[in-house]
């Protein structure tokens, strides 16, 4: 009986997280609302200054997720990728501003339109990246989409210095 009642327990926690506190749940377009949870964790994320923590963390958030994201799916009847669950969608965020540094509105912002829009698109290889068993899959194609925005985030970054924009200075 209490093996049961904790089994529960951690089905309700792990669906509560995954679903972004419940934002997945009720939420239109729940991946693009529940992602911006993620914009705290990437805050925190840009005040580590050795790049070794900044990945440390990061491998941290994808097994959290990869386990929580699993057990969720468990609970919602084992779909492959359930809308519902955006602790994907939050917890790989982070991964899009590796390496930037401090981050201010404008970053944030630039950095979660490209994530959103490589997570809607899917370029190569996200889609095979998808079809990973359970959490992985669920995961594994939000990592491939913050991955292609880290890159663009930082080309952009680049770009505006190199053409003296300003439009992150201003």
């Amino acid at each position: 009986m209490t093996q049961t009642v904790s089994a529960r327990f951690y089905d309700r926690f792990a669906l509560w997280i995954a679903t972004g506190i419940g934002v997945g749940l009720f939420a239109p377009a729940p991946g693009t609302l529940g992602s911006l949870w993620g914009l705290p964790l990437a805050i925190l994320l840009g005040t580590l200054q050795q790049p070794i923590s900044q990945l440390a963390t990061i491998a941290a958030l994808i097994l959290v997720a990869v386990v929580i994201a699993s057990r969720a799916a468990g609970v919602l009847g084992g779909s492959k990728d359930p809308q519902a669950i955006v602790i994907d969608e939050f917890a790989i965020l982070p991964i899009a501003y590796f390496g930037v540094g401090p981050l201010d509105w404008k970053l944030l912002l630039t950095g979660w339109l490209l994530f959103r829009l490589f997570d809607i698109t899917k370029p190569p290889p996200c889609k095979k990246a998808e079809q990973l068993p359970g959490g992985w899959g669920i995961v594994a194609d939000d990592v491939v989409a913050a991955i292609y925005a880290c890159l663009a985030l930082h080309v952009f970054i680049w770009l505006d210095a190199a053409l003296s924009l300003d439009w992150l200075n201003s």
